[in-house]
């Protein structure tokens, strides 16, 4: 097996990123504490078969043996012990490794340096293809992600058609990309070196191909890079040439534009690249003050018609249900009760006028009468 898993790049294992470091360090410690349980369960199990075999002469035989207060302390205080521990560092790492957190520090012992800039990354997830937009460099590419060592990256992500993740395991977790939804991601690259990322969620054909090669450069390097995508022959990154990218393509080359148009990502965060269409973000404030709420307040319900914070104050508002006295509340038709034993096929007891699918139906008639339905 040695052998065979030589072959595999474990990535996980060997994270080029802080965040990644400590994901790994969290999955080793979770491992190593849920295996203080399963070693001894499991050399205990070939133990206790061995020791009390049938061919055994010295077995100890104790038929009326129901209980014991060592195995039962050790049954339940370790697992409880190892749950404890297990729920401390869970809790600890959800908030310390929180994507929307951002970086304190470059790496175990080293603080993020004061006034340091934080490079912002606008991350659009397309059908196959990854698009990368450097706000502050004004540049963009496509299946390929430049990261300087060493200094925090600030990830904006959306998708445009699909839900998808945005997973560079050498670097952090995994983050979905939604269409018309934003996550973010805080985090950094230590050593220079190619790794590759993808998405880890099934969006179609060309799913497989759907990677990009991610290359952590020293800052001069990086420098060069940023001076190579400028002098690119691909041009500038428009709503054009951006609407003739999102179409669906596979196995797409690596593409480099020289310039971006300011604003695109959020246009295609809120869906409105093409000429004319207005903007899911414009959209939602219209219908908001239409509904007469208050276009600053973001809570549920602020902007329905006659919502929260627009009902007069000594206006008659309904009681809801929850609050009504049981007498007040009334009670609808049981459309569920079984129908009477006895009854004919699709009625109910004698005298109820409805069917169970509420429709009307003729009373029963008398033995010997003739049936008139009606409608």
């Amino acid at each position: 097996m040695p052998a065979v898993l030589g072959g595999c790049d474990m990535v996980v294992m060997n994270p080029a990123g802080d965040i990644a470091v400590q994901q790994r360090d969290l999955i080793l410690f979770s491992t190593g504490i849920m295996l203080l349980v399963v070693v001894p369960v499991m050399a205990l199990t070939v133990l206790f078969a061995w020791r009390y075999r049938r061919g055994n002469a010295d077995k100890t035989y104790d038929p009326n043996f129901d209980h014991s207060t060592t195995l039962e302390l050790a049954i339940w205080s370790i697992p409880l012990l190892i749950i404890v521990a297990l729920s401390a560092v869970t809790w600890t790492s959800t908030h310390l490794l929180d994507p929307f957190r951002p970086l304190e520090r470059l790496s175990a012992g080293r603080p993020v340096p004061p006034n340091t800039k934080t490079l912002q990354v606008q991350v659009v997830a397309l059908d196959w293809k990854w698009l990368f937009i450097y706000p502050d460099l004004g540049i963009a590419t496509v299946n390929e992600l430049a990261l300087p060592v060493d200094v925090p990256v600030r990830f904006s992500i959306t998708s445009t058609s699909q839900f998808n993740t945005f997973y560079a395991p050498t670097m952090a977790g995994m983050i979905y990309a939604m269409p018309g939804m934003q996550s973010q991601l805080n985090a950094v690259l230590n050593k220079p070196g190619e790794s590759w990322g993808y998405s880890g969620n099934y969006t179609g054909r060309g799913y497989s191909n759907m990677r990009f090669r991610l290359r952590g450069l020293a800052p001069a390097d990086f420098n060069r890079w940023v001076a190579e995508v400028k002098g690119s022959k691909q041009g500038v990154l428009a709503p054009g040439s951006y609407l003739a990218l999102e179409r669906p393509s596979e196995k797409v080359p690596v593409l480099h534009f020289s310039s971006v148009t300011p604003g695109l990502f959020d246009r295609a965060l809120n869906g409105c690249v093409q000429p004319g269409k207005p903007c899911m973000v414009d959209v939602m404030r219209r219908d908001m003050a239409r509904g007469g709420g208050n276009t600053a307040n973001g809570r549920m319900g602020s902007g329905m018609p006659a919502g929260r914070d627009t009902t007069p104050v000594n206006a008659d508002k309904p009681t809801p249900a929850l609050q009504k006295a049981p007498e007040d509340k009334g009670s609808g038709p049981n459309v569920t009760k079984p129908a009477t034993p006895g009854a004919a096929p699709g009625r109910q007891k004698p005298g109820d006028p409805r069917n169970r699918d509420m429709s009307a139906v003729d009373a029963i008639p008398a033995a010997g009468a003739s049936r008139v339905a009606r409608a």
